[in-house]
């Protein structure tokens, strides 16, 4: 599959479960918008990431890696209040956001190899 698929379907995740993520929650702490923010600016420069343009990709490489690290305290939280559909939702983001990363790093890994030869 290719990188600039895959992350959109990561940017569309990460704006629609967080999204969820804040209106589902009593206190909408303005935190839970980051994965919102992230997959808007995934979506915006994912034509930057089909063109194969090197910025963009490294950025969407770049926001990917910083979710998944940011989204480790919020499955905390979730898996430690027990409440089942916060699990799954941002168990859904850090999965999506792994399966991105892991393309992106193929990708650079192809480009590479093609570049040598």
């Amino acid at each position: 599959m290719k990188a600039h698929t895959v992350s959109l379907v990561n940017s569309l995740v990460l704006a629609s479960m967080g999204l969820w993520g804040y209106l589902d929650s009593d206190s909408r702490p303005i935190t839970a918008l980051i994965p919102v923010i992230v997959g808007v600016i995934l979506l915006l420069i994912n034509s930057g990431v089909k063109k194969e343009n090197k910025i963009a990709a490294h950025i969407a490489v770049l926001l990917t890696l910083l979710i998944i690290i940011g989204l480790v305290r919020p499955f905390l939280g979730t898996l430690e209040r027990g409440n089942i559909i916060g699990i799954l939702r941002v168990s859904v983001m850090i999965l999506t956001s792994l399966w991105a990363m892991i393309i992106f790093i193929k990708s650079f890994i192809s480009a590479r190899k093609n570049k040598s030869k």
